[in-house]
């Protein structure tokens, strides 16, 4: 028998992990993370809806012993070699037999003599702490026949002994079988006969009872943190008590830290920009009296966001929690959602996202006032905690999937559930979700008790009706009355709008250009119209000086996107003292509908939904920057393909009728207000089959599989150009090889002949397996990849 049995290979610095340490690491791990008498411990239970005391105790002793199981199996002849220096490939992952442990009659029947102590919820909650466990995968094996486990050796007995100690069983543990497993053992007819009855008979009964469920997906997130947490401290050497003191148990934020942090800051610079005080509306204090669950609907440009913070200052008064935390659906929205209010949290803040450690490079080499002289990255032992790293922050804002996606088992996201849990949330822009992303809202809305304010213009009668059931709408049409500035903002004529044909809208777009130096935004529904009609107009008005038409689409390089972004936004910004109006031409996808602060003169747009649309003109005459008496041009046609036929994509044939209809509605109707369009967009948008509210984490029982968190856009692969991989040493090489971001280099392309390069063999070693390869002859910076 081995003398000590591993949980993990050898550090670099000579140091061993065994099994038994790391088991009791993991323990002391939730102990600490979780403690009841500290807000982290209030917090998770109270968002799980655990809130009696004994419940409370409950969850968290099956938690410990849930920590102290979870690695047993680890003890097993092909584990240990795996672990050892060299490649051995495992037949059966080592968690799964930590579950056949739990099943053993003879630990069933010890066990139960604790009431307290729920045998399914910890053996789900071992088995699926890799988030890798079905029905089909428990121990179905990729190779070896026949494992030999140890579970008679010492540490195995130290780990019995710890569960008796903390579960006060009167009883020793008992004697564990000696049998390797094999398809034919005690353990298989273990799993067929019991464990996977077990697991179906469990999955039945907790859909009915919801403290049970509560217990269970609070014990399963939980060990996924507590055992995170547990690694970190072998891998990084952690001081435990020190760290856990100043990154979780720290003090709650106070609604004079927001206004000191934050709010005041953000008037400061607000009075240097725009040369005058900062003052508050009526509607954006009285929000923050509407309780811990609002849906906040007000037009385009009327000052949600600075709403939301009186909000989130409000919810820290109401309840002690330790976050802030602010989500958007893009890059791009989360990033200057960053910039703007976030940022101004100094050390204190942090910026989540996909790409966000380029995005805050970038920011340090052109910082704004809110990121001036302040450094946002991750410290070095920060950095090498991953998630862990952002436990410590107060102030957090960034892409929805970063925290929601935890719903669909994303690893990362439930290793921030614990901040979640410790936060009031605002979610931006809620009308853009995907369905399936609607549909984890509705199922997080209804399951988790925290303060969350939904925002957005307008929504779709259907989605609206789905959210109140859960949040308080304000303002209601009764309250609207009340404010003075709101009633002007959403009342004041803005637009005019014509249904034309799209021969038409060229040369309407030169004119507004040239003759009358409006700012024109043209969006379209496609990547490859919007490339061929930048090329176009730009063709068209080739005797401009200095004339660049702009292209913004999702099939840019992130650097070069990133670029554009910063463009188009300076030209279509409100003037100011500093900047004048001048005129300007850009020609979008939809990545414009969300969070832009664009100010356009004179819009242009293919059909698409009703909700967007309504998005799309609230891009224009937004800051009312050419006088009060100013309307700004909305003009709509049916796009067409090569044939002359309607070509709707991406957008369905009942999407398009009811926006046709819509349009009509408003054709000529002469001055048309936001309030007009909100009120139309209610009544003609199609109608969404209702949310179910499934999601795996909710349902999956003994099993976790991962998700989709987005209807995930089919046949699109994320790329590296093939000009960034060759010469004696590319940029990307360097930049993997240094850890550094690279995030700039990479591009989602269509996956098509003619954009997918095979190399084979001369394919780079170093290149993650991830990414594919795309020509970059078919790219251009100013249009991006022509597919």
């Amino acid at each position: 028998m081995l003398n000590q049995l591993l949980a993990k290979s050898q550090h670099s610095d000579q140091r061993i992990l065994t099994v038994e340490q790391h088991l009791l690491d993991t323990e002391q791990a939730a102990s600490e993370i979780f403690r009841l008498d500290k807000r982290w411990g209030y917090n998770w239970c109270r968002f799980f809806k655990i809130y009696s005391v004994i419940e409370q105790e409950k969850f968290l002793l099956n938690l410990r012993i849930a920590a102290l199981f979870h690695d047993l199996g680890k003890a097993n002849e092909e584990f240990q070699k795996a672990v050892a220096p060299g490649f051995y490939q495992q037949s059966i992952r080592h968690e799964h037999f930590s579950a056949l442990i739990l099943l053993l009659p003879e630990v069933q029947e010890w066990l139960g003599n604790n009431s307290n102590l729920d045998i399914d919820v910890i053996t789900a909650a071992v088995l699926s702490h890799h988030l890798k466990a079905s029905a089909d995968e428990w121990c179905n094996p990729k190779g070896k026949k026949l494992v030999h486990l140890y579970l008679t050796h010492p540490e195995v007995k130290a780990i019995f002994i710890k569960i008796k100690e903390i579960a006060k069983l009167d009883r020793e543990p008992p004697n564990l079988p000696t049998e390797p497993w094999s398809p034919e053992s005690i353990w298989q007819k273990l799993l067929e006969n019991s464990g996977l009855q077990l697991a179906k008979k469990f999955k039945r009964d907790f859909k009915n009872n919801n403290s049970r469920r509560s217990l269970l997906i609070a014990v399963k997130a939980g060990l996924i943190a507590a055992d995170a947490l547990a690694s970190t401290k072998f891998r990084e050497k952690l001081k435990f008590e020190e760290w856990v003191s100043k990154y979780i148990h720290t003090k709650p934020i106070t609604p004079e830290d927001v206004e000191q942090e934050i709010l005041q800051p953000f008037a400061k610079d607000y009075q240097q920009r725009k040369n005058k005080k900062f003052e508050l509306w009526d509607f954006q204090s009285e929000v923050a009296k509407k309780g811990s669950r609002v849906l906040l609907m007000t037009a385009c440009g009327s000052g949600k966001t600075r709403g939301a913070w009186e909000w989130l200052k409000e919810q820290c008064c109401d309840r002690e929690i330790g976050k802030l935390i602010f989500l958007y659906p893009t890059r791009a929205t989360a990033l200057q959602g960053f910039i703007g209010y976030t940022a101004w949290g100094g050390n204190d803040a942090a910026h989540l996202s996909g790409t966000a450690q380029y995005e805050i490079e970038m920011l340090q080499d052109n910082p704004t006032e809110s990121t001036k002289d302040k450094n946002f990255q991750l410290s070095e032992s920060e950095a090498r905690l991953f998630a862990l790293g952002y436990w410590g922050r107060r102030y957090l804002s960034g892409t929805v999937d970063q925290f929601m996606s935890f719903l669909e088992h994303n690893y990362k996201a439930i290793c921030l559930l614990p901040v979640l849990a410790d936060a009031a949330i605002v979610l931006d822009e809620v009308h853009s979700y995907d369905q399936r992303m609607f549909n984890s809202l509705i199922a997080f809305l209804k399951e988790f008790d925290v303060p969350v304010l939904c925002m957005t213009a307008t929504l779709p009668s259907s989605r609206k009706a789905q959210l109140l059931e859960k949040l308080v709408e304000f303002p209601t049409q009764e309250e609207r009355l009340q404010f003075q500035e709101l009633q002007v903002t959403e009342d004041q004529p803005r637009y005019q709008l014509e249904l034309i044909e799209e021969s038409e809208a060229l040369s309407r777009a030169v004119k507004a250009y040239q003759e009358n130096r409006y700012r024109v935004l043209w969006v379209v529904n496609q990547v490859a119209k919007c490339q061929a009609k930048a090329d176009e107009l730009e063709k068209l008005l080739t005797e401009e000086p200095n004339l660049q038409v702009l292209s913004y689409h999702s099939q840019f390089l992130l650097g070069d996107r990133q670029n554009i972004h910063q463009e188009i936004i300076k030209l279509f910004s409100p003037p100011n003292k500093q900047i004048p109006i001048k005129s300007a031409i850009a020609v979008t996808t939809q990545v414009c509908e969300m969070s832009l602060d664009l100010d356009a003169d004179f819009l242009i747009t293919e059909l698409a939904n009703v909700c967007a649309l309504v998005q799309r003109f609230g891009r224009a005459n937004r800051h009312m920057s050419r006088g009060d008496n100013f309307r700004a041009k909305l003009l709509v046609y049916t796009p067409k393909d090569g044939k002359g036929k309607d070509d709707i994509k991406p957008y369905t044939k009942e999407e398009i009728q009811n926006a046709l209809a819509f349009v009509a509605e408003l054709n000529n109707m002469g001055d048309l207000s936001q309030r007009q369009l909100a009120e139309k967009l209610e009544s003609h948008a199609a109608k969404e089959p209702l949310a179910d509210g499934w999601t795996r984490f909710l349902s999956e029982g003994y099993y976790a599989t991962l998700g989709d968190y987005r209807d995930i856009a089919a046949f699109r692969q994320t790329c590296v150009l093939d000009r960034d991989i060759k010469g004696e040493l590319p940029i990307l090489e360097v930049r993997i090889k240094a850890k550094r971001a690279f995030d700039d280099l990479i591009i989602s392309v269509p996956d098509k002949p003619g954009c997918i390069l095979n190399l084979k063999e001369e394919r780079p070693d170093w290149l993650p397996k991830w990414l594919k390869i795309a020509p970059a002859a078919k790219y251009c910076s100013r249009r991006g990849f022509r597919a």
